[in-house]
């Protein structure tokens, strides 16, 4: 089985690895193998597609979130777990896997977990899938821990799609939504979702409909909800669950491709105008304020920094 990484491991501190797994993962407890302090290891971050995604190095004894971090630390996102090198036990609840290489595992972040590595080399790569969105689309067929197994032809798919997402630089969201619902289908076919209540149905018909029209300055929340023949009042009400409306939707998908093109190459100021009418905006200061708004930063600090 190829890596989808290259592995990072270098003496550090466990207190100082434990800290960037917290920053990065959320509240997890590191265990080392030797009392000497130091573990080899390292955590790195990127976007990958839609997903904020962390690559974990460690030769730790085990990892774990038991329900105190629970308590000070609420989950927010689904963790689905990427082997890439060495091997890991998990344990959800009474989900347990031995993880190889390509194995991969949907962890629940409100749910106690631990990852027993024994001392030997891993390297992990893990998806950051907003929590509430999830189970908004798939009901609670998605949680409490899932091994997904590659005897389903949906592994090899789902895999595909990831590293695809990880060889582009700036992937598309589109890629991340074809993921979604490779994942929505591999969830109906092992845990039985049933047929999906209406609600789910508009959202997710609502959601892959932004990612395909995103580009398009003409395309607005009321051209949504005509396209999908309902109100924009109930549109609205639909998108409540994820903390957001369809117009905060549409505009952070445009900014997210206005990034991700103007990272994957170099751009002259000229280019930063053409991205952003590219990229579905008709209105060159509303493009600058909302990008550093979400950014911090300008779209040509980004464009010379890649």
């Amino acid at each position: 089985m190829q890596s989808l990484m290259t592995p990072g491991h270098k003496p550090v501190q466990v207190e100082i690895l434990e800290a960037e797994i917290r920053r990065v993962c959320g509240s997890f407890d590191l265990e080392p193998m030797r009392r000497t302090g130091v573990v080899n290891g390292d955590v790195t971050t990127r976007r990958v597609g839609p997903f904020d995604t962390a690559i974990v190095a460690l030769d730790a004894s085990e990892v774990a979130r038991n329900t105190r971090s629970i308590r000070q630390d609420p989950g927010e996102h689904f963790f689905l777990l990427v082997q890439d090198a060495g091997q890991c036990r998990v344990e959800q609840g009474d989900q347990v896997a031995e993880l190889l290489p390509g194995d991969m595992f949907l962890v629940d972040s409100v749910k106690p977990s631990s990852f027993l590595y024994r001392g030997e080399r891993s390297n992990q790569v893990s998806l950051h899938i907003p929590r509430d969105e999830m189970v908004h689309r798939f009901g609670n067929a998605c949680t409490g821990g899932l091994s997904i197994s590659r005897d389903d032809p949906l592994w090899l798919a789902m895999r595909a799609v990831i590293a695809k997402m990880l060889m582009e630089e700036g992937a598309q969201a589109q890629l991340g939504e074809a993921f979604l619902c490779l994942m929505g289908a591999y969830l109906h076919s092992t845990r039985g979702m049933g047929t999906a209540n209406p609600a789910e149905t508009l959202l997710s018909r609502a959601l892959a409909m932004i990612d395909r029209h995103r580009a398009d300055p003409a395309f607005g929340p009321r051209e949504l909800a005509s396209r999908l023949n309902v109100p924009e009042r109930t549109l609205q009400r639909h998108f409540r669950p994820l903390g957001e409306t369809p117009g905060h939707r549409l505009l952070n998908r445009r900014l997210e491709l206005a990034h991700a093109r103007l990272s994957a190459r170099n751009q002259v100021a000229e280019g930063v105008t053409a991205v952003a009418f590219d990229c579905g905006f008709n209105d060159l200061s509303y493009f600058y304020r909302e990008f550093r708004k979400k950014y911090g930063t300008t779209p040509g600090a980004v464009a010379r920094c890649h």
